[in-house]
């Protein structure tokens, strides 16, 4: 089951005996641990019937135990494991997992490691409850699930706006969700779509100087906003690490290398190769026809060349400034 299904099923309690949560991305684990925490049991029956242990203090024994309790004066108990990856003998488990308790729910947050397949533990829970595993987002994605997440507090958001954040945040999801909540409490009544002027307002991202901005400067072929940007860069680097843009840089050429390569030039079969909002395939389609093949693989080795400068390879005194001035003025000319 995917994140929306386990919640879908949870909203119409149909409830499992066992959610093992586990991997990279810990915004969809702590979103459901926290739906079954705050929804299974009303306020009284909590204060006897919902535990919460953490891994770095218990074994797999102390779960066992704890899981196999009845509850008191209720139909159901929860014990939700926090940490559950700092537990050295979690495999023991297979010794509840086999025949669970129904009268217990027992979410497992395995953050940051996956359970192996092949053992006995991954199948024991999966015939009788749900393993999730929950995986990063690629950032191409992010903008999608943003607008898919802002449509369930009924608002929508501008594409521009979607990849300003995707470009500040990256595929950080607790953050992103963190500084949306925040920015809907902010804006007026009755306001229902984000655009980038509310985003720069509220969550600090300058709409005019950032990656995004620098890439559509550069197939305008704007020498004067290419400056601008990159000076801004320079006198803000902390928030425009030098790296980020090299990396975005890569990330946009490249797409307009495949762009060449495409039999298919539609709207929607270019969106589905390049992963992109079809939004944007105009741009791209823009961006080709002042970037050819042979320029974009000099992009490249210009590219690789200053990602290792950045590093200090054979570079001793500039600073990232200097760097990517040099980069962008090789890259225009």
């Amino acid at each position: 089951m995917d994140f929306d299904e386990i919640l879908t099923d949870l909203k119409n309690k149909n409830y499992k005996p066992i959610y093992f949560l586990m991997g990279d991305e810990s915004y969809f684990i702590d979103e459901i641990t926290d739906y079954i925490a705050n929804n299974v049991l009303n306020e009284s029956d909590r204060v006897f019937n919902q535990v919460i242990l953490y891994g770095k203090d218990i074994d797999a024994i102390t779960i066992i135990e704890t899981s196999r309790r009845f509850p008191m004066m209720a139909d159901r108990q929860v014990v939700i494991v926090k940490e559950a990856q700092n537990i050295r003998n979690i495999e023991e488990l297979i010794h509840y997992t086999d025949k669970p308790l129904h009268s217990t729910i027992l979410v497992v947050n395995y953050k940051y490691k996956t359970l192996d397949k092949r053992k006995k533990l991954y199948n024991a829970i999966g015939k009788n409850g749900i393993v999730f595993h929950s995986e990063k987002l690629y950032e191409d994605k992010v903008p999608g699930w943003i607008s898919k997440f802002l449509a369930k507090q009924g608002y929508s958001i501008a594409p521009e706006a979607g990849i300003l954040l995707t470009e500040f945040l990256g595929n950080d999801l607790s953050k992103i969700a963190n500084e949306l909540s925040k920015l809907l409490i902010s804006i007026l009544s009755g306001v229902k779509r984000i655009t980038t002027d509310m985003i720069e307002k509220n969550i600090g991202i300058s709409k005019d100087y950032n990656n995004f901005e620098l890439q559509k400067a550069l197939v305008a072929r704007n020498v004067l906003k290419v400056n601008r940007i990159i000076n801004y860069f320079d006198k803000n680097p902390r928030d425009n690490p030098f790296i980020l843009t090299i990396s975005s840089l890569f990330s946009f050429f490249n797409k307009i290398f495949m762009y060449h390569f495409l039999k298919d030039k539609s709207k929607s079969s270019v969106a589905a190769a390049l992963k992109i909002n079809p939004y944007f395939v105009n741009e791209y389609e823009l961006a080709a026809k002042r970037y050819a093949p042979a320029k974009l693989v000099e992009i490249f080795s210009i590219l690789r060349e200053y990602d290792v400068k950045s590093k200090g390879v054979g570079n001793s005194s500039a600073s990232d400034g200097d760097l990517l001035k040099e980069m962008i003025f090789k890259i225009i000319h």
